[in-house]
């Protein structure tokens, strides 16, 4: 038996977001990386109160900022308008206030519009958050945003989409469902990325974060979380977490996520912190490791680390 969970309500498809009637009062959130962008200025956002300071991989505190300065204010939604670092604090933050989300993904990969999870940092450490109530209402995503997002940012989400959709594939928490739309969804990024057909990928996008946010990810993630510490994007860490975690799986998506990889040329990856000392953090992330399909010890873990370092 299993049991599937999405928001109650997906629009997609070209201007898809200018026909959507927005609530009176809204508090909008996003990123600077949005406001330079000009996407803050679209007529039908501009009356709303406006926070603009979400970080890459945002830290708990900012959701605490946010809660704060405007806890006295009047609005019954909180929208989203970014990447996915945006819509983990938009979630969290409505979940805090209980108050309505409506996420607008501009950044598309991380597929948290869609998802019950919200990564913050905490101490400094990544952590990620499971909960019903942390779904968006309304998830909203239109392409028209692919087409002013900087080449580097396109990559790294894509990555991270595709490592999501290989890894929810092979978790033991994965079902038929699950892994229906995980392999749809990397068939669509990848013919996506074959035929420069933007819509199809970021279609595949959307699939994908249906399919992991009912499965959870693995290994991967579990790896990628010390190199995002350190200042590494998610999706270019991932790039090799993911790549070694599936040789490690003996995952079938190994030779094509490779081959992904180096067609968008990423850069390596480094470690300052001693292996011993990043495995132990690995280590504590029950989340992704139980449903991982092989057992991981921790000398494994450190092996692993050593050969995306130095391979």
């Amino acid at each position: 038996m299993y049991t599937i969970k999405q928001p109650s309500e997906i629009i997609f498809g070209d201007n898809s977001l200018k026909n959507y009637k927005f609530p009176e009062k809204c508090l909008l959130i996003s990123s600077n990386g949005a406001k330079k962008r000009g996407w803050l200025d679209l007529d039908f956002l501009k009356k709303f109160y406006v926070f603009d300071k979400v970080e890459s991989n945002p830290s708990i505190q900012t959701t605490e900022t946010i809660i704060e300065d405007f806890k006295n204010s009047d609005f019954s939604h909180v929208i989203g308008l970014g990447g996915g670092s945006v819509m983990d604090v938009t979630k969290f933050v409505g979940f805090k206030m209980k108050k309505k989300k409506i996420t607008i993904p501009t950044i598309f990969g991380s597929g948290s519009e869609v998802t019950r999870i919200s990564v913050l940092k905490v101490n400094e450490q990544k952590q990620s958050f499971h909960d019903d109530k942390i779904f968006a209402d309304t998830a909203i995503i239109d392409p028209i945003f692919m087409q002013t997002t900087p080449k580097k940012i396109i990559n790294d989400a894509i990555i991270d989409a595709c490592a999501q959709s290989t890894e929810a594939y092979d978790s033991k928490n994965s079902n038929l469902y699950t892994k229906f739309l995980c392999q749809k969804g990397f068939e669509n990024i990848e013919k996506g990325l074959e035929e420069f057909n933007d819509e199809k990928i970021i279609f595949g996008t959307l699939l994908t974060g249906l399919g992991f946010g009912n499965a959870s990810t693995t290994l991967g993630h579990a790896l990628s979380y010390v190199f995002s510490n350190e200042g590494f994007s998610h999706g270019h860490a991932l790039a090799f977490t993911t790549q070694a975690a599936h040789e490690f799986n003996e995952s079938i998506f190994y030779s094509r996520f490779k081959k992904i990889v180096e067609n968008l040329d990423f850069e390596r990856i480094n470690l300052k912190s001693k292996l011993d000392d990043a495995a132990e953090i690995i280590l504590q992330d029950k989340k992704h490791l139980e449903n991982n399909p092989k057992n991981v010890t921790k000398e494994d873990i450190m092996n692993l680390l050593d050969i995306i370092i130095n391979n």
